[in-house]
């Protein structure tokens, strides 16, 4: 056994990938599940018609090929299925483990193909305890894993195996059966366990510190989301939500960054023609739908027939622009908050609809119309306003009329008077829109109170690699 089987907390096993967010088992979803932190993706593994082993779940594809019956180039070209080898190649590049869940192929040549290549990380798994084995009489080193069944016991299913790999995701409460029996009888035995794909996030809180070896995901994010290090208490604002992954102001975007642990999703409001408030960035909707016309001029039902979603990756095709009544729910049931700019709607009606959502202390607010702003602040002094420093010629401007709760810098913004502005009892936000790793370091050895950052991923690594534990340790 090597290290890896000893963590120190559980691995994030993205489900076939990060298959939340793009088709399961594409290259796609697992070079997704690495920016998403998973320090695993479980590959399901079939033979194509020409012996050649390919990455995909069911017997066929979605348009009716047989896998068994077709060549594996012919599944490349028509539904974008990799091969074995492929998957292996990008595992590798891009540092992380396989977790092959063998469903018609031969284990032996499974195992074959991971040692060939060099790859140290690698379990080989099945639910029928025939492939552990056949894996075991041909001497294979690497650890072996058994999918236990509802109903199956798992002692049973799982005897010949390393890990038993519990697929309860059906059960109403299966974080209840993983009593402390359970566990030291496993432990007891040498074996490990690893848990089914879990995207409840309440159910997740109650797995992800348990002594095993790993937690299956569809949103790998969630297995272990960002807490702020206790050196630096930062606060995140992920903008347009999690913008790199899905499409940007919707709400699978907005998901995947609490999901991930980050606290706002900044979004843009605009006004339907007939007086909804809509979530999109640009005054026309040409860029991020279908269709082609200003938002302000097609009534709200014509705005939910467009498709928000394509443009960005098929996988979302029928994504609907989202209200802002739908987000502000969204955060709430992750217990987050969000970030409101002002695009083109009436202040008032936008503080009616967070005051009616009960947000407004998980809010703040910002806009280029700065009357508006007053206006709701004068409504409901409870209302968080941020200013941008670079809208003012003097810090002291930033309070005078707005007494502003937070005051955002950008990244070409002298900085110089954050001390100062500190004085005034206002949080500091540093907003960073690109991914230039000189800059990410400037923002880290700042330590703004606030970050808005496009993608936030990718700054959690370079916190990490600063020495910072993004786990609230």
């Amino acid at each position: 056994m090597t290290d890896w089987l000893d963590p120190d907390r559980p691995h994030a096993i993205a489900h076939r990938g990060a298959s939340a967010y793009a088709r399961g088992n594409t290259l796609r979803a697992f070079a997704l599940a690495s920016d998403l932190g998973a320090a695993f993706w479980e590959v399901d593994i079939r033979t194509a018609g020409d012996g050649v082993m390919v990455a995909h779940h069911d017997a066929a594809t979605a348009t009716g090929l047989v896998i068994a019956e077709t060549p594996a180039d012919d599944l490349a070209t028509a539904c974008d299925v990799p091969t074995l080898d492929a998957v292996i190649a990008l595992a590798m590049a891009r540092g992380a483990g396989l977790y092959a869940d063998i469903k018609a192929a031969d284990p032996v040549a499974v195992a074959k193909a991971f040692q060939d290549a060099g790859l140290e990380k690698a379990i080989l798994g099945a639910f029928d305890p025939a492939a552990v084995n056949a894996l075991r009489a041909a001497g294979v080193t690497y650890p072996t894993a058994a999918l236990v069944p509802l109903g199956a016991d798992p002692f049973l299913h799982a005897a010949a195996a390393d890990i038993i790999h519990l697929c309860w995701e059906r059960m109403d409460r299966p974080q209840a059966m993983l009593t402390p029996e359970f566990l030291s009888r496993a432990a007891a035995q040498g074996q490990r366990i690893v848990l089914w794909h879990e995207e409840d996030p309440d159910r997740m809180a109650e797995l992800r510190d348990l002594p095993i070896l790993g937690i299956c995901s569809d949103m790998p994010e969630l297995v272990h989301p960002f807490r702020a290090p206790k050196v630096w208490p930062v606060k995140t604002v992920a903008h347009r939500g999690a913008n790199s992954v899905a499409p940007e102001n919707t709400l699978p975007a907005a998901a995947c960054a609490f999901a991930a642990g980050f606290d706002w999703v900044e979004l843009d409001v605009r006004t339907s023609a007939d007086g909804a408030l809509v979530v999109i960035h640009d005054a026309d909707v040409d860029r991020t739908t279908e269709g082609t016309a200003l938002v302000v001029d097609l009534p709200l039902a014509r705005l939910r027939d467009l498709d928000a979603g394509s443009w960005f990756d098929p996988h979302f095709a029928g994504a609907q622009l989202p209200r802002l009544t739908e987000m502000l729910d969204c955060a709430r049931r992750w217990n987050r908050g969000i970030y409101i700019e002002i695009k083109h709607a009436d202040p008032m009606a936008v503080l009616r609809e967070v005051q009616q959502a009960a947000m407004i202390e998980r809010c703040f607010f910002w806009g280029w119309d700065y009357d508006g702003l007053r206006a709701i602040k004068a409504a409901d002094p409870r209302a968080r306003i941020m200013t941008r420093r670079m809208d003012f010629d003097r810090l002291e401007d930033c309070f005078a009329d707005l007494s502003a709760d937070i005051i955002e810098y950008d990244s070409t913004d002298d900085w110089s008077d954050m001390d100062a502005a500190r004085a005034y009892g206002a949080e500091l936000m540093i907003c960073y829109m690109g991914r230039d790793p000189e800059i990410f370091d400037r923002v880290i050895a700042t330590r703004p109170d606030i970050v808005n950052i496009d993608d936030l991923f990718t700054f959690r690594r370079r916190m990490e690699a600063a020495g910072l534990d993004t786990n609230g340790r």
